[in-house]
């Protein structure tokens, strides 16, 4: 275990004094058995006049803020401290029906995983069912983890990572067509790529600890990251980051597990006024802390 110190701090100018639309945040880590929030502020400036908070269907914390005066100016500054434990491959241990790919999820669970299942994105000249028969192909004895794992890292290194500021997500036969992308399309692309043999996957945003020269990690990290998880029965959700090719929780920290990339905007609000009164929106995020990379941690175990 160690504890990691993330602050996050979104500004906004304008050019006269606007008044404040409600504004929505996703910044709170989400408590789970690998991932545990130890301490959490928000400063919000200007003073706002109301502040709830409620989880979404996925559990995740949405903190919504209301404003009653006008500013020039409005900053949101969250700052945490997260206990973290390390995933560790060797602990993982997948049930026997699901080692090889593809496999069918129990009776019990698929009302739960079937939307994560489905493929929510066009492929209209299956692009990407091809690119993902083509890894499961590689291996003779279509191992389930195998598989999960070549596709992973089959993006890290065959693709360019680029720093897209516009919002939204490339189609993932797009990003499989440029052969390049940000993290956020990458994670799509896995998700859609993993979706077509039928395993759940999920879109996961949050926090990167950045370690090392990895100068694509490194870009990856100057801001919010995303990355997705997998569900496989008997391992349970498993982090895996396409970006850094990277499987495990390792150096993330989640906020927002959703199942549309649209639900996890970490701020999103509104302003009235002239649009010439906008200036801009900076971002600063900065995660530090020191712990082991492989944590001797399992699982919890599946109930008898």
């Amino acid at each position: 275990m160690g504890l990691l110190r993330i602050r996050h701090e979104t500004r906004y100018r304008y050019r006269s004094p606007v008044a404040l639309g409600e504004h929505r945040l996703m910044l709170r880590p989400r408590e789970t058995y690998d991932q545990r929030l130890v301490e959490y502020d928000l400063d919000i400036r200007p003073e706002p006049a109301s502040v709830t908070s409620a989880e979404d269907a996925s559990g995740n914390l949405i903190t919504t803020i209301g404003f009653s005066r006008r500013t020039r100016d409005l900053s949101l500054v969250a700052t945490m401290t997260v206990e973290h434990t390390a995933f560790r491959e060797a602990a993982l241990s997948i049930a026997e029906h699901a080692r090889t790919c593809p496999f069918s999820y129990g009776a019990e669970e698929m009302p739960d995983l079937a939307r994560f299942i489905e493929r929510q994105h066009p492929d209209g000249q299956h692009a990407v069912d091809g690119w993902a028969r083509a890894i499961l192909a590689e291996d003779p004895d279509r191992a389930t983890w195998s598989f999960v794992k070549r596709l992973n890292a089959a993006i890290r290194r065959e693709f360019c990572y680029l720093r897209r500021e516009e919002a939204g997500i490339q189609a993932p036969s797009d990003t499989l067509r440029l052969r390049a992308g940000s993290c956020r399309d990458f994670a799509v692309l896995l998700a859609e790529g993993l979706r077509t043999q039928g395993i759940a996957a999920r879109f996961v945003s949050g926090y990167l600890q950045v370690r090392g020269g990895d100068e694509v990690v490194r870009q990856a990290g100057g801001s919010t990251h995303a990355w997705i998880q997998a569900y496989l029965p008997g391992g349970g959700w498993i982090d895996l980051d396409p970006t850094s090719g990277e499987v495990g929780n390792g150096e993330l920290v989640r906020v927002a597990v959703v199942r549309d990339p649209a639900q996890a905007s970490p701020v999103s609000g509104s302003f009235i006024g002239f649009p010439s009164d906008f200036i801009d929106m900076t971002v600063s995020v900065s995660v530090a802390g020191e712990r082991p990379r492989r944590a001797e941690t399992q699982r919890p175990a599946a109930a008898a």
